[in-house]
């Protein structure tokens, strides 16, 4: 039983690493795009892959007038990026620049394989909790048998409440570490903080709240999408933007 549920939880695992991809994308209502549908953004995006010595990424365009983006996939040579037309109509050139650099900040470092391989791992760990809840329930036997069935299933049921709480706590972690990281990537890519500074102050001043909201994509955008006040947005996988623009302003000051 138990080498059923890890073959099972291993497949479950890559079906989910290598299809999470597209479902963030369709989820979300992300459309692919060609150069002829957006030769401006096309071009940022294109000029950024080149700098940073990557393939270029698909170009995805979500009708939404929150100000936001997101790139997923799971290596450089499978990455996409999408960007609002909120934020394509209120930011300019070079705003859109660091914004689009953030997120191929994000491929450059395979944060989007990480995020993905660790909540991989606590799903396979929640699910052999499970499988061991279910040994325990229905195991029979002597007392002495039972009561180490009993055991057992207090530890199973302590570990299935306390699974997704840690998968909170490690998305939490690795999200908001990850965003620094790509800011920090981002601004040396353009050798312009200010741009994405500016950026993320219109983000915060306009709203990324995205009428299609999905929590378990959320830590994938630039900016919080989730309605704030909702029991999801109380735990931001997102630092603090006013930090961010802040740690940007300072990376100007120290040339």
């Amino acid at each position: 039983m138990l080498v059923i549920a890890a073959v099972f939880a291993v497949g479950y695992s890559l079906w989910g690493f290598f299809a999470s991809s597209r479902l963030a994308l369709t989820v979300n209502g992300a459309k692919e795009i060609q150069k002829s549908d957006d030769p401006r953004l096309w071009r940022i995006v294109e000029n950024l892959a080149i700098t940073d010595g990557l393939p270029m990424p698909k170009v995805y365009i979500m009708e939404d007038p929150a100000l936001n983006a997101f790139a997923t996939g799971r290596d450089p040579a499978h990455a996409s990026v999408a960007i609002t037309t909120g934020l394509l109509n209120v930011l300019d050139d070079t705003e859109v620049q660091g914004v689009m650099a953030h997120e191929l900040g994000h491929v450059k470092n395979y944060d989007i394989r990480v995020s993905m391989l660790a909540f991989a791992l606590v799903g396979v760990v929640s699910l052999i909790c499970d499988i061991f809840l279910r040994i325990s329930f229905w195991g029979g036997g002597d007392d002495d048998n039972n009561s180490g069935n009993n055991v057992l299933m207090i530890l199973s049921i302590v570990a299935l409440i306390l699974a997704p709480i840690v998968a909170t706590l490690m998305q939490l972690a690795i999200s908001r570490k990850r965003e620094y990281l790509a800011d920090a990537t981002g601004a040396l890519t353009t050798r312009y903080p200010e741009g994405l500074a500016s950026a993320l102050e219109k983000i915060r001043d306009n709203g990324s709240v995205m009428r299609k909201q999905n929590t378990s994509t959320a830590h994938l955008f630039i900016a919080n999408p989730i309605k704030k006040g909702a029991i999801s947005g109380l735990l931001s996988t997102h630092p603090p933007i006013d930090e961010r623009i802040r740690i940007l302003r300072g990376m100007i000051g120290a040339k």
